[in-house]
């Protein structure tokens, strides 16, 4: 009876391993398609939970209408904004994509008095033979803008693609964030209860998300933006069209640390230049040399701070892995994969310690120098 009871035991451990492994799987595929509002729900009521708790606080502590009125005032202060911004960008980006290569040929064509090809055969002579002819270099610049101009255009026109699913898709997502407001810790609780870790591992891996997402948003959002807004004041001044299109533009660039607002602004200064606008362009070349392109080195350290505790070529992998698997919401989710995968490797280096090898340092002595002890 003893042995039939323990066969029982493992029996019934067995299937129900098996069913919930089937089960969750099922539920997998059901909500598969969902994924994507549900986690980008999760994520912004994680960024947004201490304006949600201020509120909720003011409120006397009633979860649902905090919840509710914090969705308000977020629609309120960014999504309105942010849409009506949107719309100018847009708007601006179809004009460049359609008048991108008449206005080249018009300003840099063969009527210009500036002739791209011989100027740089005169400062290249050893690239004579290689240098593109100037109709060559007008049709080049000319699809460099369109393609720059389309590129947007084809984003917006994939989000909104299907106006029932986009609205579908945006009803899950607010309404994940109202759940994940008003019951979020809760949900929290009951996935750490299933996980057989010990409290501090899951308060670490909780500790790494929220880290990381606090530092990529801070890190990449925040620094893009005020990038974007600096340099597409500065195009405006310089009277570059479309400077709200560049700047948005040198946003969507900035995951790509550095030289991203080179990218765009470098080829503008030049433009300045060819066409006689030697003022506009040496104020343009000093704003952004000195201030655009800079203010990723000074203020990055100081938002992210501690937050990432990532290798910059790990944030980077991350970041673009996330935006091909993802889409947009893989700027953030990428690097919390990254970070989720370092923060499990210590783990699992602090379970197994007693049984794995210890670290020999890989630098080599000199022979007749003493090891350190």
């Amino acid at each position: 009876m003893e042995h039939a009871g323990i066969s029982g035991k493992k029996f019934r451990a067995a299937f129900v391993l098996i069913l919930v492994v089937a089960v969750s799987a099922l539920f997998l595929a059901v909500t598969w398609p969902f994924l994507k509002p549900l986690l980008l729900g999760a994520l912004l009521a994680g960024l947004f939970r201490p304006p949600y708790q201020w509120v909720t606080r003011r409120l006397g502590d009633r979860r649902s209408l905090g919840a509710v009125v914090t969705l308000l005032i977020l629609f309120i202060l960014v999504v309105g904004p942010i849409s009506v911004f949107l719309g100018v960008v847009v708007q601006q980006a179809l004009n460049i994509s359609d008048q991108a290569i008449p206005w080249v040929r018009q300003h840099l064509g063969s009527a210009s008095t500036f002739n791209a090809h011989d100027w740089l055969v005169q400062k290249f002579p050893a690239l004579a033979d290689h240098v593109p002819s100037q109709e060559e270099l007008v049709q080049n610049v000319g699809a460099a803008a369109k393609g720059a101009g389309a590129l947007l255009v084809a984003v917006a026109s994939r989000m909104t693609a299907g106006t029932a699913a986009f609205l579908l898709d945006l009803f899950i997502m607010i309404y994940a964030m109202f759940s994940f407001f008003k019951d979020g810790e809760k949900i929290l609780e009951q996935i750490f209860y299933y996980i057989p870790l010990s409290h501090e591992d899951e308060a670490l891996m909780l500790q790494r998300f929220s880290s990381i997402t606090r530092a990529t948003v801070k890190g990449t959002l925040v620094v893009g933006i005020i990038q974007g807004t600096l340099a597409g004041i500065a195009f405006w001044v310089a009277g570059i069209g479309g400077a709200a299109f560049w700047g948005t533009l040198m946003t969507i660039l900035s995951i790509v640390p550095g030289i991203a607002a080179a990218l765009i602004w470098v080829p503008a200064v030049i433009y300045l230049f060819i066409t006689g606008q030697v003022l506009a362009g040496t104020l343009l070349l000093g704003w952004c040399a000195a201030v655009v392109g800079t203010i990723d080195n000074i203020l990055r350290p100081v938002l992210v701070g501690k937050d990432a505790r990532m290798p910059d070529l790990l944030i980077l992998v991350g970041t673009l892995g996330g935006l091909f698997l993802f889409g947009p919401i893989g700027f953030i989710v990428g690097p919390i994969v990254c970070g989720l995968f370092l923060t499990v490797w210590t783990i699992y280096g602090a379970t197994f310690k007693a049984v794995l090898p210890p670290v020999k340092s890989l630098r080599t002595t000199d022979a007749n120098e003493p090891e350190a002890p």
